[in-house]
């Protein structure tokens, strides 16, 4: 993630939220969930019409412009989400508001998917104001 205000406005465009992995550097839950489910899923021309992946990590002095346009840092923006365990995952609508539960953990590895899938559908729904 570099611009989440830039971001926000491409996802207006599209009708589409955002979901940001929160991560950090040496997690090898984070690997798993970015190798084995967002990766795969952000390859696949269907899922990039329906949401736009991003990655945060929590402990990045990395500089970050939020949803506001405020400059803000990869770490600070965790905290104000109140991010603290990696991986989180959470999906965001256009005015940066989360849409739904947050994705804490790689929880149990054989409904991972389906638990994205409704995290992106809700977004959606959210989005879209249905």
């Amino acid at each position: 993630a570099k611009n989440f205000q830039a971001d926000a406005r491409t996802a207006a465009k599209r009708r589409v939220p955002i979901m940001v992995l929160f991560s950090s550097p040496g997690c090898p839950y984070c690997e798993r969930v970015k190798d084995e489910y967002l990766v795969p899923m952000h390859q696949d021309p269907a899922y990039r019409s329906r949401v736009i992946f991003r990655e945060v990590s929590i402990g990045s002095a990395t500089p970050l412009t939020g949803f506001d346009g405020a400059s803000t840092t990869e770490a600070a923006f965790a905290a104000a989400h109140k991010v603290f365990m990696v991986p989180t995952v959470m999906v965001f609508d256009t005015q940066g508001k989360a849409t739904g539960e947050t994705i804490v953990g790689l929880l149990i590895p054989d409904f991972y998917f389906g638990y994205l899938e409704a995290a992106i559908d809700e977004g959606g729904r959210k989005v879209r104001g249905k």
